[in-house]
């Protein structure tokens, strides 16, 4: 009587263990869609940039009209983002990342087919909607999906995907506009949103009514709070802030004419209004006890700080390469994938050693390397960068990659298993607000470091370049600095976390 119980119990671990690996590989099947979500709107913003001038061409447009082409794109992911996320906290965050690859697919095709300038610009404000709600849900989706123990390594792949669509944009848009036209840019966005929405659909976790912020409670202050809404008055007053405060970045690029000074002027109104309508809103976008959170709170700063220093390596990088270095167009453009490329390899080690030593740790560690490099690139004397050629540039800058790879990992990975489940979404959403707002603001403050330092760059020599270069990375330091000083005072951990973020 015993061998039938043995052989029963053995067939039952048979049957688990066949179990355990079909969720093992439903997971990784469920990975690979996410990893697409942050790969497509990655390569939406850098596949373009390449494309400006044979659109221009292509529709007889100076290149004022033909920036919209990308314009339309950051602005639509930069002022939705946090709605997005939201959004998808409330109805179901699987079922809307579902719609938002639709979207960002349909929005391809049209991008493609678009006969006239302005139905290009619609269409591509339309994918910009689409990649806001992928960006947002993507990392969201992440605590749901893999166990807790490997979280930091999905974090880490994420950014490798994010990393790897802004390293392959230009070379892929150029093969593909020499080949078969500017067209095929946006077209080549179709199977690879088909594949996202099949991954997406088959193989992520039903949305649970526990993760939605639905149900009925109370307030901190003890006061009844009944079913969440969504806030649509303080979306709408968030993303026309934000959007202005974009278009002051992007359209003034550091010089503070009138139409700059409007814009930022609206921006500073619109958030103050935003803050009063949420003080007093029943179901707020952004509850005033999320951001009174400190380890929330630090966490938004930095990432903020930390892209407004890897804005800067964007914006000087062609000038120093060029101008400095007396590199042509192809053997610079080949330099600066260095750091894309480090940063996609650095990527999953980064969510690996995250998983091991833990977020806060290795956030602290991310930025001493993003410190060490930008120090290199601000102390290096004008001689010896000439001594040391591409080579004493490229290094420091890898340096400087790595770091941003190992902080953007462990931060993200901290702020994201530290909130509640029904608000993962939300919390999404703000830190890539936070790394959005950082890059708009580089690419104009940081460029204006530059210029101010350097002058003239059409007309300046090696050494005045070399001397911009270094003026505007003596100022990243300072950046990385305060987002260090920042990170160590958030290190006392949120009740039921270790000090390093386990």
């Amino acid at each position: 009587m015993v061998k039938p119980v043995i052989a029963e119990r053995g067939g039952a671990a048979a049957g688990d263990d066949a179990r355990n690996g079909e969720r093992a590989a439903s997971v990784r099947w469920a990975l690979a869609g996410l990893s697409l979500c942050v790969l497509l709107p990655s390569l939406g913003i850098s596949v373009a940039n390449v494309a400006l001038p044979t659109l221009a061409d292509a529709f007889g447009a100076p290149f004022q009209d033909v920036q919209w082409i990308v314009l339309s794109y950051l602005l639509a992911i930069t002022s939705l983002i946090v709605g997005a996320g939201r959004l998808g906290d409330l109805a179901g965050r699987r079922r809307l990342l579902l719609g938002g690859i639709a979207l960002f697919t349909l929005a391809s095709a049209l991008c493609g087919a678009a006969p006239t300038l302005w139905l290009l610009v619609a269409a591509r404000a339309a994918q910009g909607v689409g990649a806001a709600v992928m960006m947002a849900l993507a990392m969201a989706l992440v605590a749901g999906t893999v166990p807790a123990s490997r979280v930091g390594g999905a974090m880490g792949l994420l950014g490798t995907m994010s990393a790897v669509g802004t390293a392959l944009g230009p070379s892929l848009g150029g093969g593909l506009i020499a080949g078969f036209g500017w067209r095929a840019i946006f077209l080549a966005g179709l199977p690879l949103g088909l594949l996202a929405f099949a991954l997406a659909r088959r193989h992520l976790p039903a949305d649970r009514r526990e993760d939605r912020d639905g149900t009925t409670g109370g307030t901190a202050d003890g006061t009844a709070r009944g079913r969440a809404g969504f806030d649509g008055l303080g979306t709408l007053l968030l993303a026309l802030t934000l959007a202005a405060y974009a278009l002051a970045m992007t359209m003034g690029r550091g010089a503070f004419g009138p139409l700059t000074l409007a814009l930022l002027l609206a921006a500073a109104c619109g958030a103050g209004l935003f803050l009063r309508v949420e003080a007093n809103a029943a179901s707020p976008l952004i509850r005033p006890a999320m951001l009174r959170d400190p380890a929330l709170g630090r966490g938004l700063a930095a990432n903020a700080l930390v892209s407004t220093v890897m804005m800067a390596t964007l914006v000087v990088g062609p000038f120093h390469l060029s101008h400095a270095l007396g590199l042509d167009t192809g053997p610079a453009g080949l330099a600066l994938s260095a750091g894309p490329l480090a940063a996609a390899l650095a990527g999953v080690p980064a969510g690996r050693l995250t998983d091991r030593f833990g977020a806060r740790r290795m956030t602290v560690a991310g930025l001493a390397g993003m410190a060490a490099g930008t120090v290199l690139l601000s102390g290096l004397p004008a001689a010896l960068g000439a001594a040391l050629g591409v080579a004493g540039y490229l290094a420091p800058l890898v340096v400087v990659t790595i770091g941003y790879a190992l902080f953007q990992t462990a931060n993200n990975t901290a702020v994201m298993t530290g909130v509640r489940p029904d608000q993962r979404g939300l919390t999404s959403g703000l830190l890539n607000l936070a790394r959005n707002l950082g890059l708009v603001t580089g690419a104009s403050a940081m460029g204006a470091v530059f210029a101010a330092a350097a002058g003239d760059v059409a007309t300046a020599g090696a050494e005045a370049v070399a001397s911009g270069t270094r003026a505007t990375f003596a100022v990243a330091a300072g950046l990385i600095a305060a987002a260090l000083a920042v990170t160590v005072a958030g290190r006392r951990a949120r009740p039921g976390q270790t000090a390093d973020g386990a």
